[in-house]
């Protein structure tokens, strides 16, 4: 079963547009994500739609953030990405006749739904300025163990 990675690589590719002063091309991002730059362009779109970024076209066009980090959440770029699914299981028979498999119907649903509102409410909590943080830090730890070489 593939899992739908569009979520990890578009806050991956924010992270990246973060990191830059100016705009970054389709082409740019494609090459972190190790992708076609079409596939970067459609993915880009519903972000702008969701005022996540903005883009300009010809010279000096790309892409770029349109709000701080402390104003993306998770969520916000969850929903923009069109709200995925998020568990890749479900119901043998989504219309059962038996009343055994109608109740594991209603408990598994249930289940589901509860764990699913407890991710996107944590998804609210979380900020890409939490990312970039976690992010700075890794990269200030790996830069020291560089600089003091292996113990």
């Amino acid at each position: 079963m593939k899992l739908d990675s569009r979520l990890s690589s578009v806050l991956h590719v924010l992270l990246h547009l973060a990191e830059k002063d100016a705009r970054a091309t389709s082409e740019v991002l494609s090459r972190h994500l190790g992708t076609n730059p079409v596939v970067v362009r459609r993915t880009m779109a519903s972000l702008r739609e969701a005022g996540i970024v903005t883009s300009g076209r010809g010279q000096g066009g790309g892409w770029t953030l349109s709000r701080p980090l402390e104003r993306i959440t998770l969520r916000d770029v969850y929903d923009a990405l069109g709200a995925p699914t998020i568990f890749a299981f479900g119901n043998r028979n989504e219309t059962p006749v038996c009343l055994i498999e109608q109740a594991v119907n209603r408990e598994i649903a249930g289940a589901m739904r509860e764990a699913e509102d407890l991710l996107l409410t944590r998804f609210s909590e979380i900020t890409l300025a939490d990312l970039d943080r976690d992010f700075r830090a890794r990269w200030a730890a790996q830069s020291k163990d560089r600089d003091h070489g292996p113990l």
